[in-house]
């Protein structure tokens, strides 16, 4: 497995974003993708997450906002990102994992992709 996230950028209060995190050459078949983000001087935080059979979830803070989906014939997770706020401001990173445990956890994903610079200014 190896991720690469992109789509990133410089947003306005408001605005849209989406990434994307890519499997390069390889499926997601029965993995759960997971996008975190950190802001800095802090910890890795859960954003969203989305299963092998389409099951999602997502933290309290982007609930409404933010849409996970994926796109298997291109191997590919996105995360839709609308109504944008300052406290989005982050490195996003997105990560894999067959393990359907704790999904909120970092240390449940086993691969993860560059992460990617999310800036929204006020």
């Amino acid at each position: 497995v190896q991720l690469q996230a992109s789509g990133g950028g410089l947003v306005q209060a408001g605005g849209s974003l989406r990434l994307s995190c890519t499997n390069s050459g390889r499926t997601f078949r029965n993995y759960r993708v997971g996008w975190f983000r950190q802001a800095p001087g802090k910890e890795r935080e859960f954003v969203a997450v989305i299963s092998w059979g389409d099951s999602t979830y997502y933290a309290d803070s982007v609930k409404g906002r933010f849409t996970i989906s994926r796109d298997n014939a291109k191997n590919t997770v996105y995360l839709q990102m609308n109504s944008l706020k300052p406290e989005d401001t982050a490195v996003y990173y997105c990560a894999a994992t067959r393990d359907y445990t704790d999904y909120g956890s970092p240390r449940t994903y086993d691969y993860w992709g560059q992460g990617t610079q999310v800036t929204v200014s006020s």
